[in-house]
């Protein structure tokens, strides 16, 4: 089950490439988005990759890069100990630069390590739900 737990958070499925809103047992949202440009199990800075693991989500927050922001609490304290690197993880929308490529935007995986989302709408979508349920994590698989 995707959404099996009873709180409300956001659920990542890497290998499908999906963005889940969970509402205890619940999905209330899915989305389609594009992941890193090395794939998944970050362990360090610049290695292009999507960390694997439960997450504290941050405040949505205006982005000049992106339109929007959801930072991700990565690393743990615990992968910290145990040498993980790395800063500026979150959950976003469409580079500035791109934003006019639209839905095309989800057929690469090209971020620097973080989900994105292909257009604002869906990124505010997500950011207002955060806000409005006080989700406090993200779980990414």
């Amino acid at each position: 089950m995707e959404c099996s737990s009873t709180d409300a958070r956001v659920v990542v499925i890497t290998g499908s490439h999906r963005l889940l809103l969970c509402d205890g047992m619940d999905t209330v949202g899915v989305y389609s988005v594009y992941l890193g440009r090395g794939g998944v199990g970050k362990r360090r800075e610049g290695d292009g990759k999507v960390p694997l693991g439960r997450y504290k989500l941050g405040v949505p927050r205006a982005s000049e890069k992106y339109g929007t922001f959801i930072p991700i609490g990565y690393p743990t304290d615990v992968q910290r100990k145990k040498g993980y690197t790395g800063s500026a993880v979150g959950i976003h929308g469409p580079p500035r630069a791109f934003k006019w490529l639209g839905a095309i935007l989800r057929w690469f995986d090209t971020t620097e390590g973080c989900v994105g989302l292909a257009t604002d709408e869906e990124i505010e979508r997500i950011a207002a739900w955060i806000r409005k349920t006080k989700a406090q994590y993200v779980e990414i698989r």
